[in-house]
Protein backbone atom coordinates (compact mmCIF):
# COMPACT_ATOMS: atom_id res chain seq x y z
CA UNK A 1 0.00 0.00 0.00
CA UNK A 2 0.84 3.51 -0.82
CA UNK A 3 1.30 6.64 1.09
CA UNK A 4 -2.31 7.40 -0.10
CA UNK A 5 -3.83 4.18 1.09
CA UNK A 6 -7.28 5.38 2.28
CA UNK A 7 -7.32 8.45 1.04
CA UNK A 8 -10.90 9.42 -0.10
CA UNK A 9 -11.36 9.79 -3.90
CA UNK A 10 -13.49 12.28 -6.00
CA UNK A 11 -13.54 9.64 -9.18
CA UNK A 12 -14.57 11.52 -12.97
CA UNK A 13 -14.92 14.83 -13.81
CA UNK A 14 -18.54 14.17 -14.94
CA UNK A 15 -20.36 13.91 -11.16
CA UNK A 16 -23.45 15.25 -10.01
CA UNK A 17 -23.69 18.21 -7.73
CA UNK A 18 -24.69 15.55 -4.81
CA UNK A 19 -22.01 13.19 -5.83
CA UNK A 20 -19.30 15.96 -5.64
CA UNK A 21 -20.50 17.16 -2.26
CA UNK A 22 -20.47 13.55 -0.73
CA UNK A 23 -16.76 13.16 -2.11
CA UNK A 24 -15.44 16.48 -0.76
CA UNK A 25 -17.40 15.68 2.47
CA UNK A 26 -16.06 12.48 3.14
CA UNK A 27 -12.78 13.52 2.56
CA UNK A 28 -12.84 16.63 4.87
CA UNK A 29 -14.34 14.25 7.64
CA UNK A 30 -11.14 12.12 7.08
CA UNK A 31 -8.86 14.57 7.44
CA UNK A 32 -10.79 15.79 10.69
CA UNK A 33 -12.97 18.51 9.21
CA UNK A 34 -15.93 19.47 11.07
CA UNK A 35 -18.62 19.36 8.37
CA UNK A 36 -22.34 21.50 8.15
CA UNK A 37 -24.42 21.59 5.30
CA UNK A 38 -27.77 22.57 5.43
CA UNK A 39 -30.31 19.51 3.81
CA UNK A 40 -32.98 21.44 3.21
CA UNK A 41 -32.38 25.08 2.24
CA UNK A 42 -35.81 26.06 0.86
CA UNK A 43 -36.55 27.75 4.79
CA UNK A 44 -32.96 28.95 4.55
CA UNK A 45 -31.00 32.12 3.33
CA UNK A 46 -30.60 32.21 -0.41
CA UNK A 47 -27.60 31.95 -1.70
CA UNK A 48 -25.41 30.49 1.47
CA UNK A 49 -22.51 28.20 0.45
CA UNK A 50 -23.29 24.49 0.63
CA UNK A 51 -20.51 23.47 2.96
CA UNK A 52 -19.20 24.97 6.10
CA UNK A 53 -16.09 23.40 7.44
CA UNK A 54 -14.09 24.15 10.31
CA UNK A 55 -10.70 22.82 11.78
CA UNK A 56 -8.76 24.04 14.58
CA UNK A 57 -8.13 27.70 14.00
CA UNK A 58 -9.68 27.72 10.20
CA UNK A 59 -12.99 28.21 8.27
CA UNK A 60 -13.64 27.49 5.47
CA UNK A 61 -17.00 28.43 3.02
CA UNK A 62 -17.40 26.45 -0.21
CA UNK A 63 -19.32 26.24 -2.85
CA UNK A 64 -19.83 22.90 -4.73
CA UNK A 65 -20.78 22.89 -8.46
CA UNK A 66 -20.68 20.58 -10.95
CA UNK A 67 -18.38 20.72 -14.36
CA UNK A 68 -21.22 22.90 -16.21
CA UNK A 69 -22.92 24.56 -12.78
CA UNK A 70 -22.80 28.76 -12.45
CA UNK A 71 -23.31 30.35 -9.27
CA UNK A 72 -26.51 32.55 -8.94
CA UNK A 73 -26.27 36.15 -8.20
CA UNK A 74 -27.27 35.11 -4.22
CA UNK A 75 -24.50 32.82 -3.94
CA UNK A 76 -21.92 35.28 -5.43
CA UNK A 77 -22.93 37.92 -2.75
CA UNK A 78 -22.79 35.30 0.04
CA UNK A 79 -19.12 34.44 -1.27
CA UNK A 80 -18.03 37.54 -1.70
CA UNK A 81 -19.25 39.10 2.39
CA UNK A 82 -17.62 36.37 3.45
CA UNK A 83 -14.53 36.47 1.59
CA UNK A 84 -14.66 40.34 2.76
CA UNK A 85 -14.38 39.25 6.42
CA UNK A 86 -10.94 37.16 5.72
CA UNK A 87 -12.79 33.71 5.78
CA UNK A 88 -11.75 31.08 3.31
CA UNK A 89 -14.16 30.60 0.36
CA UNK A 90 -13.73 28.46 -2.23
CA UNK A 91 -16.00 27.51 -5.33
CA UNK A 92 -15.31 23.94 -6.09
CA UNK A 93 -15.96 21.84 -8.83
CA UNK A 94 -14.91 18.12 -9.58
CA UNK A 95 -11.77 19.45 -12.15
CA UNK A 96 -10.32 21.06 -8.86
CA UNK A 97 -9.69 17.39 -7.23
CA UNK A 98 -6.26 18.93 -6.51
CA UNK A 99 -6.75 21.95 -4.81
CA UNK A 100 -9.72 20.45 -2.58
CA UNK A 101 -7.45 17.85 -1.69
CA UNK A 102 -4.41 20.40 -0.67
CA UNK A 103 -6.79 22.72 0.85
CA UNK A 104 -8.18 20.30 3.30
CA UNK A 105 -4.80 18.85 4.00
CA UNK A 106 -3.29 21.80 5.06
Amino acid sequence: MGSNAGVPRAGPVGLTERVWQAKVVEMARWLGWAVYHTHDSRRSEAGFPDLVLVRDTRLVFAELKSASGRTTPAQEAWLLRLHDTGAEVHVWRPEHWPQVQETLAR
